[in-house]
């Protein structure tokens, strides 16, 4: 089954899709799933099962389920254009860390995309872990969800958007006297 999401956020703006999103039927083998000409993005058991086939392709994506690794790409990350993360529920934030292992341990540079069941409460931590690219669910309205990216104005932690947690990046006058190991935190 192919599905195209007609807009999806990208770097912070609503833009027109041209990728599709294949999904195996109930029972589809990896091996013998016709994968179509054009843009698309498949499962990672596809790109597994018909490597062979699809590395030529000059335009493909893979997308990862919950409980795939993204160290089991980490010698092709140059052939994808985009790799997807699927979000199957909300709930799941498995995904979290997966983007986070791409981009940080991995070092990949491409579109990163979330997929599946993404609400605009999960886009800014989305985007501290390395996504920056939003499917969002197709029953919400994608120009709400994007404030979504603008809901702080400050964090805290250090992540993928910023290396230095805040104690590193805020500067603060203090007095000699109280300059000990822990001062100004």
């Amino acid at each position: 089954m192919l599905n195209a999401h007609k807009q999806i956020i990208k770097h912070r703006e609503v833009v027109e899709d041209d990728w599709s999103v294949l999904r195996l039927d109930e029972g589809q083998a990896a091996e013998t799933a016709e994968v179509p000409a054009g843009k698309v993005i498949v499962p990672l058991g596809v790109w597994l099962a018909q490597r062979n086939t699809l590395s030529d392709r000059p335009l493909l994506g893979v997308w990862l389920a919950p409980d795939e690794r993204a160290e089991s790409i980490k010698d092709d990350l140059h052939r994808f254009q985009v790799i997807a993360v699927d979000f199957p529920k909300f709930t799941d934030g498995r995904g979290y860390s997966t983007a986070f292992n791409l981009r940080k341990r991995l070092g990949y540079a491409g579109e990163l995309r979330a997929i599946g069941d993404v609400l605009r409460d999960q886009l800014f931590q989305m985007h501290r872990c390395g996504f920056d690219a939003f499917a969002t669910r197709q029953d919400r309205n994608i120009h709400d969800a994007l404030k979504g990216l603008s809901v702080f104005s400050e964090t805290y932690q250090a992540s993928i958007d910023q290396p230095l947690p805040l104690f590193r990046r805020a500067h603060r006058d203090v007095p000699a006297e109280h300059r000990d190991a822990g001062a100004g935190i």
